[in-house]
């Protein structure tokens, strides 16, 4: 799913949430007595959330003495509200914090929970274009959104295919619609999350060839998306952090189990969804969620490691970062 968002809506949520920064980041109890915490997304509502606006309908919150705002980003994202204490949650993915951890201005903030298990993105391109494979981008036209992590990991399986990445053709991305894109043959190949993009291909019957990074090399199998805070919400405010990602947790699990209703319960509060496109994506979804043996929400250390050494052998940050940046796994374990 791509960080794309509506404007006008986000300055709007910004405008607000700016005015409530100083409630915001003194966690003061509302009139009944709940502590009022702010949620801002990766993009505009989608199954990715579900198990937040699940916990929310259900109560989950509520029973945690939780009353929870729900905000989309600004335009660079949710690593700066939250890392400023405007925000005390937010959702995000592994490579993007990667950028907010390095360097002079690292942001103080961490990854608390995994909304799925395993990275579902990957490439799609018209069917029987010869894109089976990332060594079929060879002549062909990517849309590229031109970031030094995303070219590495195209640059990294085509050359493991057995590909010549110079050969692959890069041109800026202004995609708004995978589909569109793809049938008017505007571009070749995109980078999808196929929870989203890929299940609305089949929802309009587009059909594609499609292959995820992870199944090329392990080590892109890193954590997308995930759920972070700010390091003085961790050190200072514990029972907070623990009783939200509880909350958030019986959200995921219920969403795991009962996609049908689960989607309905989206569409309610983001009813400008597609509903086929909704039900299906959540199907597909609520099977990502957790891994057997496995508790919603838990990071693997290793997993989170191996992908932050990558970038640090292949210079791909402004600084190194060590291995375990950004992660903090204290509150959901196996």
């Amino acid at each position: 799913m791509k960080k794309v968002i509506k404007n006008l809506f986000v300055a709007l949520s910004v405008g607000a949430l700016a005015l409530g920064s100083t409630a915001c980041g003194s966690k003061k109890p509302t009139e009944t007595g709940s502590k009022k915490l702010t949620l801002v997304l990766d993009w505009t509502p989608n199954t990715n959330h579900t198990g937040f606006y699940v916990a929310m309908e259900k109560g989950y919150y509520k029973d945690a003495g939780i009353e929870l705002e729900i905000v989309q980003p600004p335009e660079d994202g949710a690593e700066v509200l939250v890392a400023s204490g405007k925000a005390n949650f937010g959702v995000s993915f592994q490579d993007t914090m990667a950028g907010a951890l390095s360097g002079d201005n690292a942001l103080p903030i961490k990854a608390v929970a995994a909304i799925t298990q395993h990275n579902t993105s990957g490439i799609m391109s018209r069917k029987d274009d010869g894109i089976t494979s990332p060594k079929g981008l060879e002549g062909k036209n990517y849309a590229t959104w031109d970031m030094p992590i995303e070219k590495a990991i195209l640059k990294n399986v085509v050359e493991k295919d057995g590909g010549d990445f110079s050969k692959v053709n890069l041109i800026p991305s202004t995609v708004t619609d995978e589909v569109s894109a793809l049938s008017s043959k505007q571009v070749d190949a995109i980078w999808v999350y196929y929870g989203w993009a890929g299940i609305a291909a089949n929802v309009k019957g587009f059909e594609f060839d499609y292959f995820a990074f992870k199944d090329i090399n392990p080590t892109f199998d890193y954590y997308t998306p995930v759920i972070f805070t700010n390091d003085d919400m961790i050190k200072n405010d514990k029972d907070t952090v623990k009783s939200f990602l509880e909350a958030t947790k019986k959200g995921y699990e219920f969403a795991a189990g009962n996609p049908k209703e689960s989607a309905e319960i989206l569409l309610k509060y983001a009813p400008e969804i597609d509903k086929n496109l909704a039900m299906a994506s959540q199907e597909y979804l609520s099977a990502q969620y957790i891994d057997e043996g496995t508790p919603w929400g838990y990071i693997d250390a290793d997993r989170w490691g191996e992908f932050y050494k990558w970038l640090n052998d292949n210079n791909l940050l402004e600084n190194p970062i060590y291995e375990g940046a950004g992660l903090d796994n204290e509150f959901i374990t196996k």
